[in-house]
């Protein structure tokens, strides 16, 4: 009896899982593709062919599905990345094949290969290398409704760039990950950013409340990372810029974990009254030899920039010179309600921010 019940019941299990089986393939044949391969729409990654309407017409058919992943095989892509506004809340990623090396150093000179998902942008000026568009489309004010993530990607421009690398201020929300954003030139090697732009732009402020960031490299701009509200960062690195991090007008606070600041000319600057966290700023300043008539730009002029004192914070910092070592120093420009303390030190009784 025992067998025949338990025979029984592998025979009705085994058709139940034929059955619902059935039902999953049925219902993904019903299920749209949310995979959108740039090659099938006439992309090259040739480092020659001009992808711009390949990416364009991808994205289109990304945003009528309601949104999916726009897929990058490993190439050299030139072109821009336009992302189209939308009224309606939806993910847009935008996935290279191959997470990218990011080069950046202190000191020597190192070429940039071209292994990997990398997308160039190499116009003298207009739009970022990859932007969410200010169109008629959009969920409110100048804001699309859209959720962008963006991984797995080497975004070039070039030595002194006229354009951005990613911009999404106009972007309800973000996601940036493993991604390396530069001007196709070792960072100790670039010259003095002249044009104002910046490596990323977040979300400016609104009501979608999430921008992460996360294993982001940035070197060669005016500004590494352009920070609106709601901003938080871990295992970033800012290196060779005039500013590393720049913090905006903000009505809510940004947290950054583990950040690294190299030879900019301020490693963080503040334009808007912004509250915000820095758990580690890791920092070096070049030391003697190590900066030339090219690239004098690269030494330090302040660690915290903030001469309007707008900026409300917590540093813990840890301060290295170019061939000397750990140095407990942090040069400030205003800053008065920005409390700083080195790793391992404690805050004076009594001390005040700013002190």
């Amino acid at each position: 009896m025992v067998l025949l019940a338990m025979g029984g019941w592998f025979v009705a299990s085994a058709a139940f899982g034929a059955d619902e089986g059935e039902r999953k393939s049925s219902r993904a044949s019903n299920v749209k593709p949310r995979v959108f391969n740039v090659l099938e729409y006439g992309a090259v990654g040739d480092d020659k062919t001009d992808n711009t309407e390949a990416f364009s017409a991808c994205l289109k058919e990304v945003v009528a599905a309601g949104g999916g992943r726009m897929y990058l095989p490993d190439g050299v892509y030139r072109g821009r990345i336009g992302i189209p506004g939308t009224e309606k809340w939806i993910t847009v990623e935008i996935v290279g094949e191959s997470e990218p090396t990011p080069v950046f150093g202190t000191i020597g000179s190192f070429p940039f290969q071209k292994n990997g998902t990398i997308v160039k942008g190499l116009a003298p000026s207009g739009p970022a290398v990859i932007s969410a568009q200010n169109s008629p489309e959009k969920l409110y004010m100048t804001f699309s409704g859209v959720n962008v993530v963006i991984k797995n990607l080497d975004v070039r421009t070039y030595d002194n760039p006229g354009v951005s690398g990613i911009d999404l201020q106009h972007a309800a929300q973000c996601k940036i990950e493993n991604v390396f954003v530069n001007t196709d030139i070792y960072n100790v090697q670039a010259s003095r950013p002249t044009h104002g732009t910046s490596g990323i732009i977040t979300p400016a402020c609104n009501n979608g409340a999430l921008t992460i960031l996360r294993n982001i490299v940035v070197t060669g701009y005016h500004t590494g990372i352009l920070v609106n509200e709601h901003t938080d960062g871990d295992n970033i690195v800012v290196a060779s810029n005039v500013n590393g991090l720049e913090f905006l007008q903000a009505h809510h606070a940004s947290r950054f974990a583990r950040v690294g600041t190299y030879r900019n000319t301020h490693q963080v600057t503040v334009s808007g009254r912004h509250g915000f966290s820095i758990e580690q700023m890791n920092t070096e300043q070049p030391g003697k030899g190590q900066t030339n008539a090219r690239n004098a730009w690269q030494t330090l002029v302040a660690d915290i920039n903030d001469p309007e004192n707008l900026g409300v914070a917590d540093i813990n910092y840890w301060v290295v010179m170019g061939g000397v070592g750990a140095k407990d120093i942090l040069t400030r420009n205003g800053g008065g309600s920005i409390r700083a303390r080195r790793i391992g030190s404690a805050f004076a009784r009594g001390e005040s921010p700013g002190e």
